[in-house]
Order: structure tokens, then sequence, then C-alpha cells
């Protein structure tokens, strides 16, 4: 078996970190709570699949990152630079178990890039934080992450679309970007393949 990213979806969110299969804090606002089931019957319906899942070569997860027409994650219009526009793809979350953090998460954000093209988005944002130079360590790429290093998104191309102090949605242009010929996350991956991946990584198939 090759390390592979494929879709998050209904079929594969068993495999997905624990906290990842059952969190609505995105899908939820205010008081009200909405149900995770409910809310991936309806996206999957409506626009197929809402995130990608990292798989290595012995078939452990390393990653999974969730998104989605912004319209489907309401607590984002309360979040500080907030809302995100209505014609973008919004890359909420991520979550890395440890091994090959950086790596990883560049591969998730180039899967969900890629997705977000094929399926004719005009862009993708999130919300990012400006850290300091001595807040800028290896830590800020561990575990569960909401809110993304803004020179993380900006090595991509993403640009402030407005701040709140520290913190800043950010948005990546995606009409300007090559069709992704080969399919569904190939190209994007083969791309960040060659420009990123670290010596002895397990590099993954769409």
């Amino acid at each position: 078996m090759t390390a592979r990213v494929a879709g998050l979806t209904r079929g594969t969110i068993a495999t997905a970190p624990s906290v990842c299969r059952d969190c609505v804090w995105w899908q939820s606002r205010g008081n009200r709570t909405a149900s995770k089931e409910r809310w991936i019957e309806r996206v999957e319906e409506e626009s197929g699949e809402w995130g990608t899942i990292y798989y290595d070569d012995d078939g452990s997860v390393l990653g999974s990152m969730q998104y989605g027409p912004s319209g489907y994650f309401p607590r984002a219009d309360d979040l500080p630079a907030g809302p995100p526009s209505d014609d973008a793809v919004l890359v909420t979350c991520a979550y890395l178990t440890g091994r090959g953090g950086e790596w990883v998460e560049k591969s998730l954000l180039l899967a969900a890039i890629g997705e977000a093209r094929d399926q004719g988005a005009k862009a993708l944002e999130a919300f990012a934080y400006r850290y300091t130079e001595r807040d800028r360590g290896a830590e800020r790429l561990l575990v569960h992450r909401t809110v993304f290093p803004r020179d993380f998104l900006e090595d991509f191309g993403f640009v402030t679309v407005r701040a709140q102090g520290r913190v800043e949605l950010c948005r990546l242009e995606l009409t300007g970007l090559a069709p992704v010929e080969e399919g569904r996350r190939a190209k994007v991956l083969r791309v960040v393949q060659e420009a990123f991946a670290p010596e002895g990584a397990s590099v993954p198939t769409p």
C-alpha cells in the first residue's frame, strides 16, 4: 500500500481522528447544535466531498482537513475578520497526528485547492493568525488547527481580505489557476510532491 489522499465522506469519516467524527463546532451557531449526520448528508447531496484525509503507507491516518462552500459553516460568520465570501470554498480546520506535520498539512491544502478548482469554485478562503517571529516554531503546525499560520497560507498565494487584531480572513483566487487536467487532485499533488516533499516522506497518490 502507498500513501494516499482520499475524499472525506460518510464512507471515510470512520477512519478520521476521533475528534473529527462528532465535532460540529463549525456547523453550529449560537446555542444551536447541529447534527453531524444530517449535515454530512446535506453537503454530500448538494456539493460532494467535504474534505480530505491522508493515509500513510500502512493505512494509518496522518491527518485530515475539512472544507466546503462557506455557507455550510455558519460559525464562520461570527469569527473575527469574518464572514467568509459567499463565492468561496472555506477551509475550516485540519487535524494532524504528529508525523510530518507540515508536509502533511501542505499536501492536504494542495488537495483542497485542486478539489475546489475542479468544482469550479472562484476562490479558497481560510482564517489565519499572524504569529510573531518568536512564536513561529514547529508547534504551531501540530495537532488540531482551526486558524492557520498566516505565513503558511501566504506560501500558497493567499492574500488578506480583512483583519481584526492578529486574526485575518485570507483568500486564494482560483480563476487564474490552470485546470487540473489529470483529474481530481492528481496534478496539484504532483506539484507539491516535487516542491515540498522532504527526503523519506510518504508521498501520497490521489
